[in-house]
This record gives structure tokens, sequence and C-alpha cells, in this order.
């Protein structure tokens, strides 16, 4: 547990660098993550960004990585549903687009 509060610490300290280093701009992210401009700078300069937040940048900075993370989870949860007995067969999704006349 200490490794990754010093972890997350180290991503709070150096987040204007990763964003500098990211070929997004500044205003982007702050539109993205959805806070004003002054209290994205304020949160910048005082390194004072929610756990929730920091998440949000870093979801813009390393879309790639967050690709993986869903797809990863997604697998996931697709498995456990498949445990469950919690899907359909093909069959019976191509009678529900017929009726829905989708297809």
């Amino acid at each position: 547990m200490i490794q990754e509060i010093i972890a997350y610490k180290n991503i709070v300290n150096n987040i204007e660098s990763l964003m500098d280093k990211s070929p997004y701009k500044k205003n982007y992210i702050i539109e993205k993550v959805g806070i004003s401009s002054p209290t994205f700078y304020r949160k910048l300069k005082t390194q004072s960004f929610t756990p929730d937040e920091v998440l949000s940048i870093a979801k813009i900075l390393s879309p790639e990585e967050n690709f993986m993370l869903e797809l990863k989870a997604d697998i996931e949860q697709g498995k456990r549903d498949y445990e469950n007995g919690d899907y359909i067969t093909h069959e019976e999704m191509l009678a529900e687009l017929k009726s829905k006349k989708l297809i």
C-alpha cells in the first residue's frame, strides 16, 4: 500500500511535466476533466487535484493504457457473465434484432 501512495504522490508531483510532454494542450485537458480554467491552474500550482481528477487526467494522457485497462475489465466481466449464465445465444440475438427490425 505504501508503494502505491508513493507512486501516486510522484504522479501528482510530476503531473504538470507529464502534461507538458503530452501531445494534448492544457485547454483540451481542462475541458475533458470538466473543471474551470482558474481552478485547474490553482490545483496544478498547489498540486491539489482530487484522486478522481488525477485519474481523469491520466486517462487523457495515456489513452492506450486506459483502453487496455477497460478492455481487460470488460473481458473479465464477460467471463463472469458467462460463468453465471448471464448471456444469450447467437440465435436469440438474431431473433431479437429481427423483432426490432434492425436486420
